[in-house]
């Protein structure tokens, strides 16, 4: 009789969120999250019990709830990742984790790619009607690019001042690889303003305790400015767009694409491209140097000499 004729999604999901290497990992909070929203339907069903129809269902009723599919995808994926440590440990048969693989991804591939930035003035705006206690993160995230969970997390062991730069460590991030990135001087003021807490050594508090959501914050403050909110909406801004607005600031400014994925820690090009915004200015002022180039052959034409061609 295999382990898993047994074990729940609640036990399994306590033995998985125990361990060690994962409490280390820098999406741990959300990771919690997700579980907490997968076992509410299917907690107390015994793993070996579940079949792809199961999943199929979970799928289809939080898509008829409002869930944006990346979202009913994250939980399904977490809880094929914590299968998949299971039956690396022989806690449960391939079985199980056949259910997972057999069932499909709501979000085709680069579905989710977002267009949406937000203009450096339009920013400051809404920094302002943030909240006081948000408004470092928020800036965090303007000036680095760094993810939520990278800025969330962030203790001030990483955050050289001196040097005006930090230093994310693999267990930080979420490609696993480390990263060094820099403290523009905007950044450094906020930063260095920020008294430090004795009993706590996250950057980022609120009443003395790590600060884990900022959605309800984002919203107010975005209403307050007559913007939009969430992915629902058309022009919608989300704590996510801010990275890829760095990106495209970045592109923008004339930094070169190896050194902006460096900075964000983009593995791939692809990957890259989809922070990387192209907007109205871009293609205008695309236009505007294809007319200048035509002018300057124009010119060339103009000035070089008829050659004489009669034989």
């Amino acid at each position: 009789m295999k382990p898993d004729s047994k074990l729940t999604f609640n036990e399994l999901t306590k033995w998985y969120l125990e361990l060690e290497k994962v409490k280390a990992l820098a999406r741990y909070s959300i990771m919690t999250i997700n579980l907490n929203s997968f076992n509410a339907e299917f907690g107390n069903i015994v793993v070996s019990q579940l079949k792809p129809i199961d999943l199929e269902n979970y799928q289809a009723k939080n898509k008829a709830a409002g869930y944006a599919d990346a979202y009913i995808d994250q939980q399904i994926s977490v809880a094929k990742t914590m299968v998949n440590k299971a039956f690396d440990n022989d806690l449960i048969s391939g079985d199980t984790l056949r259910v997972f693989k057999k069932v499909k991804k709501l979000l085709k591939r680069n579905g989710n790619a977002r267009k949406v930035v937000i203009a450096p003035d339009k920013f400051e705006e809404v920094l302002k009607k943030a909240p006081q206690h948000t408004r470092a993160i928020l800036a965090t995230a303007f000036y680095t690019g760094m993810r939520r969970g990278e800025i969330l997390n962030l203790t001030w062991d990483k955050v050289d001042l001196k040097n005006r730069v930090i230093r994310l460590e693999s267990t930080d991030t979420k490609d696993r690889e480390p990263r060094r990135v820099p403290i523009c001087n905007a950044l450094y003021a906020i930063l260095n303003a920020i008294p430090r807490a004795i009993h706590d050594s996250h950057v980022f508090l609120y009443r003395g305790k790590p600060i884990r959501d900022l959605r309800a914050a984002m919203r107010r403050a975005l209403k307050d400015t007559g913007m939009q909110y969430g992915r629902a909406s058309k022009d919608g801004l989300v704590f996510h767009d801010l990275r890829h607005t760095f990106n495209t600031n970045m592109r923008k400014a004339g930094v070169p694409e190896s050194v902006i994925m460096e900075i964000t820690g983009h593995s791939t090009r692809e990957m890259f491209l989809r922070y990387d915004t192209v907007d109205e200015t871009d293609t205008r002022n695309a236009v505007d140097q294809f007319e200048g180039y035509l002018k300057s052959v124009d010119q060339n034409v103009d000035q070089t000499p008829l050659q004489n061609t009669k034989g």
